[in-house]
């Protein structure tokens, strides 16, 4: 017998939801790669821009990290697109605990995504943070992305 969501579908309905959700899931991940990429990497140049005393090598990192910004921006977008349309193409998923659960972490990303800009902004003025600050904050996405990911494959 089906899951209880898999019976609310003719069977030609079935497998064309199974085929939309796997492409939907494929470019899910694939924003989500990029996405993460850049959470894990902006926070690190933030590190070396604190380090760094020449006004050149400021001026470098703050386009390194304008550049990385925008692409796990373009990540972040992504992801959230085709997350929200794989929700769309089977709504029924709103009603499981682990998915609330993750779009709960998801909506801390993107909490976290917008500090980084805001740190960004604020190392490009000229103040910023220790070192060891940004390396702890550096730790953020990481735990996050454990959870996300158990709660995705394991559904607890």
């Amino acid at each position: 017998m089906l899951p209880e969501p898999q019976r609310r579908f003719a069977p030609g309905a079935r497998l064309w939801l199974q085929f939309d959700m796997l492409w939907l899931k494929a470019f899910h991940v694939v924003f989500v790669v990029t996405w993460f990429a850049g959470l894990f990497y902006l926070p690190r140049l933030y590190v070396y821009h604190v380090a760094t005393a020449d006004a050149d090598g400021r001026a470098r990192f703050e386009v390194m990290e304008r550049r990385l910004f925008a692409i796990m921006t373009i990540g972040a977008l992504g992801a959230v697109a085709f997350g929200a349309a794989m929700v769309l193409a089977a709504p029924f998923y709103l009603g499981l605990g682990w998915l609330r659960v993750k779009l709960l972490l998801v909506a801390v990303l993107i909490g976290y995504h917008a500090w980084c800009y805001r740190l960004m902004r604020q190392l490009a003025a000229g103040s910023g943070r220790s070192q060891r600050w940004y390396r702890f904050f550096n730790e953020v996405p990481g735990l996050l992305l454990i959870a996300v990911v158990i709660l995705a494959v394991v559904k607890p």
